[in-house]
């Protein structure tokens, strides 16, 4: 190289750096704005709704009447502190047994010789992808204790034993076989990455297999642990179907039901349900807080400079006792509730006076699907739901995109402000951000209320932290020469990333706006304050055909969701690993 061309880099870099330095302030201005409208906004005026005494439909905004009495009457309100023990008792039960599920799948798949691990690991994560109120219905047809499947079952077997889903007891098992898989994650992660020598220490001292799981394995892999439990608590609280499908029949509240409640109401209670969501929203706060603080408090460091390989336990002929747990756990979580949903979809009445009545096929026939597709509601939901999480997927992955991109690949000031903000929603369930931005816009004429945009930018904003973390770690795998060769040749900021770190970040973009999609067609909690007649979406007509009294509509409508979404996952699953082909030829 010649002292010429030596010193024309420099200057080269000057010019190149000059515009960044000068577009920085206005690019961070730019997400700061973009998030404070979707988040901060909505989120001030949910708090406005619980300190004042107006009623947006009614007043809309003119008048601002403040008031502290609804707060005041929401916690004395006994109705408001039953639900809230009712919440607590559901998630905490149902947190005990995803972690009791969670933590017996990660052993098993990482840590003994199982046979079809691969197998049992994928189908474990199914749950993640059954949209809540699905699951309620499923087991509200497997265990109603007059007519449930279960209970026709036993009757038929001699067993002198009833079932009743639609209870406490209902809720706490389907809250944990279904947020199970949050456990799984975590856990299954921090045992592949600890070493076995420890274990193996412990075993030469003398300790047995199961001794050691419980005083070496366990409390080593504890931040893992934790951090799981309190996901999956913080996710269950935030859920309205399955408390909707079998809670409501039972009279059981929980404080997302209950905000459900007091919006339906006559006149709706709009102040009183914002100042609940407050309350969820900071119960929710705390918790994400307190998981942050305590793993931030402690080292658990296993892994350190010494390699290892992970140790598979031998359990001989124990091997096909474990998997037999693995496949009756996917086929309580999986087989059985579609076998149920197939039943009442197809089947013309749902009693069924003895087991033989089951396998009579004149009891069969498409009728239920008629009038599902008979209704025009139905494909117009179909559609909106495939647009509004067509627009979150381009939208929220390209938001996303811009906020990782800003806050892992470059030094900006101010990027811990949009991280914090981009952050802030893991702390706010869906119904809470269905309240915010049902207040944000329903009293502002000309708004977004009513149109298939205010869905997506609520979904865009209640999914962000998950599109974000997505991301992130793509960007994390991507070193940084090769921007800096790019820059060196002068490619400017938007040709590196166009060039570069676009095709290498593909396949997680490609993920993230899969997850994104998936979420919003399933996603209800936020959409029950947001629908009209023209924008109802396939989770928001599933729940009217439940409440309508219909099982078979709403098993067949049940059916039609899931096949769709098992469609799509498909079909995004053959994107991605086109992608991530693509990808590696890039790289």
């Amino acid at each position: 190289m010649t002292a010429t061309s030596a010193a024309a880099l420099p200057q080269t870099g000057q010019i190149t750096a000059a515009p960044r330095r000068l577009g920085a302030p206005l690019w961070v201005a730019f997400l700061l704005i973009v998030l404070a409208f979707l988040v901060i906004y909505p989120l001030l005026m949910l708090l406005f709704g619980a300190l004042s005494d107006s009623n947006p439909v009614i007043d809309g905004f003119g008048k601002f009447r403040p008031s502290l009495d609804h707060f005041v009457k929401v916690l004395f309100n006994e109705n408001v502190h039953l639900a809230f023990f009712n919440a607590l008792v559901a998630c905490g039960g149902g947190t005990v047994l995803a972690v009791t599920i969670g933590l017996a799948f990660s052993w098993i798949v990482v840590r003994t010789n199982t046979p079809f691990k691969g197998f049992i690991a994928g189908a474990s994560m199914i749950p993640l992808f059954v949209p809540p109120l699905v699951a309620g219905v499923a087991w509200g047809i497997l265990g109603s204790p007059k007519t449930g499947l279960l209970n026709t079952v036993f009757k038929w077997i001699g067993i002198d034993w009833r079932v009743d889903f639609y209870s406490m007891a209902g809720l706490i098992i389907v809250f944990g076989i279904y947020y199970a898989p949050y456990v799984y994650m975590f856990t299954a992660s921090a045992l592949r990455n600890m070493d076995p020598s420890l274990e193996e220490a412990s075993e030469v001292s003398g300790a047995s297999a199961f001794t050691t799981i419980f005083t070496i394995t366990f409390p080593l892999i504890a931040p893992a642990i934790l951090a799981g439990s309190l996901l999956s608590f913080v996710v269950m609280l935030g859920i309205y179907g399955v408390p909707a499908a079998l809670g409501a029949p039972a009279n059981i509240n929980v404080l997302t039901t209950y905000i459900f409640r007091l919006t339906a109401w006559s006149p709706p209670l709009y102040n009183t349900a914002a100042a609940v969501a407050i309350l969820l929203m900071i119960v929710t706060a705390i918790l994400v807080w307190a998981q942050q603080r305590i793993l931030a408090g402690k080292s658990f460091a296993t892994v350190a400079g010494k390699a290892f390989r992970p140790r598979a336990l031998d359990l001989g002929p124990w091997r096909w006792f474990t998997f037999g747990l693995a496949s009756l756990y996917l086929a309580i979580v999986v087989i059985l509730p579609t076998l149920a949903l197939v039943i009442a979809a197809f089947r013309k009445f749902l009693f069924i006076k003895d087991f033989d009545a089951l396998f009579d096929m004149r009891q069969y026939s498409w009728v239920h699907f008629n009038a599902v597709f008979d209704n025009p509601l139905t494909m117009k939901s179909i559609w909106n739901t495939l647009e509004v999480g067509a627009i979150t997927a381009i939208c929220g992955g390209a938001l996303a995109f811009a906020i990782g991109y800003t806050v892992n690949r470059t030094r900006v000031s101010g990027r811990t402000s949009i991280d914090l903000l981009a952050t802030l929603p893991v702390a706010i369930p869906g119904l809470v951000v269905g309240v915010a931005y049902l207040w944000a816009w329903i009293g502002l004429p000309g708004g977004l209320y009513g149109t298939i945009w205010i869905l997506a930018l609520a979904f865009v904003a209640r999914f962000m932290p998950d599109t974000v973390k997505a991301l992130s770690t793509s960007f994390l795998q991507i070193h940084k020469e090769l921007e800096e060769a790019a820059w060196i040749c002068g490619r400017g900021l938007l040709g590196t990333i166009r060039t570069i770190v676009l095709p290498l970040a593909r396949p997680g973009v490609v993920a993230s706006m899969t997850l994104l999609f998936v979420l919003a067609i399933r996603e209800l909690g936020s959409s029950l304050f947001l629908y009209t007649s023209d924008t109802t979406v396939m989770a928001v007509l599933l729940l009217d055909y439940y409440e309508g009294g219909n099982t078979g509509k709403t098993a067949a409508f049940s059916l039609v969701q899931t096949v769709i979404l098992a469609v799509l996952l498909g079909l995004t699953n053959w994107l991605s690993r086109g992608a991530a082909q693509s990808s590696a030829r890039v790289g």
